[in-house]
């Protein structure tokens, strides 16, 4: 007798669920030293906790491979460890370059052990990645090295702004690609890698997961404005002169009525003056525009699913447009 539908699904659920736990359990370790200092400050951002949002790719696109399964669940939370591992050593750097001093609602690294020693971790995180991703063959190691290319291009071009002439909102977007998407879009791809996804299928995955990555950073500018439910302040983007896509879309205004907004969104600004362009952002034309753009995104991720075999990993990737788009942290 076939199994309902629903059946399956919960059974597929469960699995993700054992899944992301294997994985979850073994990042502590993936990180340990026997420098007692090393350790725990390597170990902080990852018992803050998060999301897991890369490794859950990991594990959804290893389900378009026809060794799925089969002796490949090591193999597969090994690669989830290595983009989450990476994920977590780009914020040790990233809050050191914007001086944060909270990351998902603790002390910041840098804030409790000091820049140099921030960095430093950063970079043994990097390491400790590059290690554990040469058991997962050539051809991974280098999809790897190419996604870690995109993601320190991306972080320069971000540092030094775009060239004169050229349109910041595009300069915006292809940060947003090489900085974040290179990462989410390796994570799909790696997941059908290592369970045997012939070429055509690492493509889509990969290229969903980069459409996917850049809504979900989109989606990051809007809530870094209009909600008060994150781990981080509101406004960061502002107080640390990033400009985002909210931002940028408000910035091209020839309404005289925006001269004030336009004018505290020119310069360096004061935290009343952060707090005051926060309000008159988020009563802005250019928040229902962003978001506008961002569910246009969404959908484009998900029409790059429908070659892909039905079920529930096809399901739950198509979900995932979803809930990124409409999550408020």
């Amino acid at each position: 007798m076939a199994a309902s539908a629903e059946s399956v699904t919960t059974d597929f659920d469960a699995s993700v669920r054992a899944h992301l736990e294997l994985i979850e359990s073994k990042l502590l370790a993936a990180v340990e030293s026997d420098n007692p200092v090393l350790s725990e400050a390597a170990k902080h951002i990852i018992e803050a906790g998060g999301k897991r949002f890369r490794p859950q790719l990991v594990v959804l696109g290893s389900k378009f491979g026809p060794e799925a399964g089969v002796g490949a669940e090591a193999r597969v939370a090994r690669g989830a460890i290595v983009v989450e591992l990476t994920h977590v050593a780009s914020l040790y750097h990233d809050d050191v370059m914007d001086d944060a001093t909270v990351r998902r609602g603790s002390d910041s690294a840098n804030a409790r052990w000091g820049n140099s020693l921030a960095i430093l971790v950063g970079d043994y995180l990097f390491a400790r990645a590059s290690v554990l991703v040469t058991d997962l063959g050539i051809d991974i190691v280098a999809t790897y090295a190419e996604m870690f290319n995109r993601l320190v291009r991306g972080q320069i071009a971000e540092t030094i702004g775009p060239q004169e002439g050229a349109d910041p909102l595009e300069h915006y977007l292809q940060v947003v690609a090489d900085k974040t998407a290179s990462l989410i879009s390796v994570s799909t791809k790696v997941g059908g890698m290592i369970a045997g996804a012939d070429a055509g299928t690492q493509r889509l995955l990969a290229d969903f997961g980069e459409q996917l990555g850049i809504v979900f950073q989109l989606s990051d500018d809007i809530i870094d404005i209009t909600s008060d439910e994150t781990g981080k302040t509101p406004g960061t983007d502002l107080r640390e002169g990033v400009d985002t896509l909210p931002i940028l879309l408000a910035r091209r205004s020839i309404d005289p009525a925006d001269a004030r907004l336009l004018e505290l969104l020119a310069g360096e600004r004061t935290d009343d003056e952060v707090d005051e362009a926060l309000g008159l952002l988020r009563k802005h034309p250019a928040i229902a525009e962003a978001r506008a753009d961002v569910a246009r995104r969404a959908e484009a991720a998900r029409r790059i699913l429908a070659p892909l075999p039905d079920g529930p990993a096809k399901d739950a990737l198509s979900d995932l447009c979803d809930s990124v788009v409409t999550r408020t942290s």
